[in-house]
């Protein structure tokens, strides 16, 4: 089966990116160093093609009461126009389906940004419980592209690009977006830097990318992708969790709404198992790198390593793992790497927010 291409593949291919198969589609891995645009991100501004995701609007007389049902966060916190938030949608045994944005636009409207992976999963389970409420579940993935602008210069590279822009987004809080027209600037990330995730029509996203270019901004591939959310503390779907995951045990307990009794999908098997792991990071104090799937050993019992790399911002190795719920931050633990153990610290994610190393 062949893969998909964004509408940016051209301009990626033309920027010699190095192309690999995520996920069914054609998509930059890096355009030469990984490094360097992990550090253009963390110091200046990088840009990501993230068209791949799957945006979708959820309108209808009954648009909130569907997703109070389906997500495990309470979207009653969404009380103003724009703003975001973040939740798992859980299966009946409380494992994530996936995890997503939701925003708010205004009563009766919301937007969905959920994983390319899990896109067909998602529409089918949205759709299924969507028969018993008043609303009108709209894909969006075939007319609008997404841009992730990423960086302490983020915001104001793009306003150079585009400064009609300016006035709207200027004051945008963190966690908030805003519409021009067909114009969708949300002030997020997945990154641990300031900037935007923009959303616009698929055909005018190529000028964006060359604009943003010659205001100075890096392209940047998945590789810079993973190691500055890694650093940020942030899970990928299908390592940190899954459907046999429950978010209790990935480190998603504070968006699991318990204090109503809102019934949600999954609400009853959650309570009833309860979280089972620690969800924390590690870095390792020697010279190796850690890798997902590698055993912990720790005198409370054995703990995986969820996600793994090297650090370029902290120069070392470190990674999200499930460990025993007895082991606490501070404790020292070894990690299997290539049949030898490796002594490693446990702490709290985040490693890195807003360029400061927190570890």
């Amino acid at each position: 089966m062949p893969l998909k291409q964004t509408p940016l593949y051209a301009s990626h291919f033309a920027a010699g990116a190095k192309l690999v198969d995520f996920g069914g589609w054609e998509m930059p891995l890096n355009y030469g160093s990984q490094i360097q645009e992990h550090q253009a991100v963390r110091t200046d501004a990088g840009m990501f093609d993230v068209s791949h995701m799957f945006p979708l609007d959820i309108v209808g007389p009954q648009a909130m009461a569907f997703l109070q049902k389906l997500l495990a966060n309470d979207v009653a916190k969404l009380s103003q126009p724009g703003k975001a938030l973040y939740s798992a949608m859980l299966n009946e045994q409380g494992g994530v389906i996936d995890d997503l944005i939701v925003y708010f636009r205004k009563p009766g409207s919301y937007r969905l940004v959920v994983n390319a992976s899990t896109s067909a999963t998602d529409l089918f389970h949205m759709q299924t419980l969507a028969a018993a409420f008043n609303v009108t579940i709209i894909p969006l993935q075939q007319q609008v592209a997404m841009l992730a602008v990423q960086g302490p210069n983020a915001r104001d590279k793009v306003w150079q690009a585009r400064p009609a822009w300016k006035a709207i987004s200027a004051q945008l809080p963190v966690f908030f977006s805003v519409e021009l027209g067909d114009i969708f600037i949300a002030r997020t990330g997945y990154t641990g830097e300031d900037g935007f995730e923009i959303m616009l029509p698929a055909a005018e996203i190529t000028a964006l990318w060359k604009d943003l270019i010659a205001a100075g901004v890096q392209p940047c591939g998945l590789g810079a992708r993973d190691t500055l959310r890694l650093e940020a503390g942030m899970n990928l779907y299908g390592s940190e969790m899954d459907q046999m995951i429950s978010p209790l045990d990935a480190g998603m307990g504070w968006t699991v709404d318990t204090k109503t009794d809102r019934e949600f999908i999954g609400r009853t098997a959650l309570l009833a198992s309860g979280q089972k792991h620690a969800f924390l990071g590690l870095k390792l104090l020697d010279k190796a790198v850690m890798r997902s799937h590698m055993k912990v050993m720790s005198p409370h019992g054995q703990g995986e390593v969820t996600s793994g790399t090297f650090s370029p911002t902290l120069n070392a190795s470190i990674a999200l793992a499930r460990l025993p719920l007895i082991v606490k931050v501070g404790d020292e633990v070894q990690v299997e790497i290539r049949a030898k153990l490796y002594p490693a610290v446990v702490v709290k994610p985040p490693f890195v927010r807003n360029g400061k190393v927190l570890v």
